[in-house]
């Protein structure tokens, strides 16, 4: 099963899901960043296929998922997951969250460990601020006639100057996949990421985690994860000299990190 497929959650939305691999090995669930779909982790795709069943979704806002009206919440992006491993008869499973999806994934560690055997968080947050730059990027976002400024925002935060510059390969499938996005969507994310704060509760994990750093992200900064794996019991932190999407930038270093950590 490699197409897109569809759950229906409690409160309407339609949430988008593919697997890749042998239903037999072990799944591990990928959440991808802010502006992006489950395409983000293409590269990984096929490496991580052959050790694990795995199962990447889209936000809802996002991708093929419906993107509801209104400001989203952690809490309802937490449990989009919880209500889609259920539809799909999984217990428990491998968690790697990158960016938006690391706060999707302290969530689950914190509210529903027993649904999580190994907890990745890479380059994120347990809280970002002020308020105030997220309503502005929601006013931007919603007044807007396109995605066209917000696109080149996100791939400055994203990705080395150099590699915007050159306008590498990957620089264009990402651009491309940021003017797809639904604005509403989008508006939506950020207002749950305006409103997440983890900062006390995220010591109440208490599943294996790995937290990746990058280096020179100016996003969710290296200090961030070095806060999250102190407060964790027991996590492991690598820091890799990436930006902010460390799996696109340094494919190789993240691959052994994430191998090495679940295997």
């Amino acid at each position: 099963m490699s197409e897109l497929n569809f759950v229906t959650v409690g409160d309407g939305t339609r949430i988008a899901y593919r697997f890749d691999g042998d239903a037999a090995k072990p799944v591990l669930v990928l959440s991808n960043s802010i502006g992006t779909t489950l395409h983000m982790w293409d590269g990984q795709a096929g490496e991580l296929s052959k050790h694990f069943r795995l199962l990447r979704y889209d936000f809802r806002g996002h991708g093929g998922s419906s993107a509801p009206v209104g400001a989203y919440s952690l809490d309802r992006l937490g449990r989009d997951v919880i209500e889609l491993l259920d539809a799909l008869g999984l217990g428990r499973v491998h968690f790697l969250g990158l960016s938006l999806g690391g706060f999707v994934g302290q969530w689950l560690g914190i509210h529903a460990p027993e649904r999580i055997d190994r907890l990745i968080l890479s380059n994120t947050s347990p809280h970002l601020a002020p308020a105030s730059y997220f309503d502005e990027r929601i006013a931007v976002v919603r007044q807007a006639p396109d995605m066209a400024e917000t696109a080149e925002m996100f791939l400055d935060n994203w990705f080395p100057a150099r590699m915007v510059a050159a306008n590498e390969p990957v620089i264009e499938e990402f651009r491309t996949m940021l003017l797809a996005i639904d604005r509403q969507g989008l508006a939506g994310l950020f207002a749950a990421v305006r409103d997440a704060d983890l900062r006390r509760t995220v010591a109440l994990i208490n599943r294996p985690t790995l937290v990746i750093a990058g280096e020179h992200d100016t996003v969710t900064a290296a200090s961030h994860s070095e806060l999250i794996a102190a407060a964790v019991p027991g996590a492991k932190l690598i820091v890799l000299p990436a930006v902010h999407l460390s799996n696109v930038e340094y494919p190789a270093e993240f691959m052994e990190a994430v191998l090495g950590f679940l295997r």
